[in-house]
C-alpha cells in the first residue's frame, strides 16, 4: 500500500489551479502597473491561507484516519 501524498488531493489540486491561474493573472497586470494593491495583496494572502487550511484538514484526516485503524489490543 502506496502513502497518498495530500499534495494529490483533488481540493489541493484545484487550489494549486486557482491560485496559479490568479497569480499569472496578477503577473501579466503587473507588467501592465508594477504596483499591487492592498486588495490584490489581502486575495493572495487569504487564498495562501485557504491552501494552507486545506492541506491541513487533508493531512490531520490522513493522519487521524491511519491512527483508528491502529489495533491497541
Amino acid at each position: 500500500m502506496s502513502p497518498h501524498n495530500p499534495l494529490n488531493d483533488p481540493n489541493v489540486v484545484y487550489l494549486r489551479a486557482v491560485i496559479g491561474a490568479r497569480l499569472a493573472k496578477l503577473r501579466e497586470d503587473g507588467e501592465r502597473d508594477r504596483g499591487a494593491s492592498a486588495i490584490e495583496w489581502a486575495i493572495i494572502t487569504a487564498i495562501l491561507a485557504l491552501l494552507a487550511i486545506t492541506i491541513g484538514a487533508v493531512i490531520t484526516k490522513k493522519v487521524t484516519d491511519k491512527a483508528n485503524t491502529i489495533n491497541t489490543g
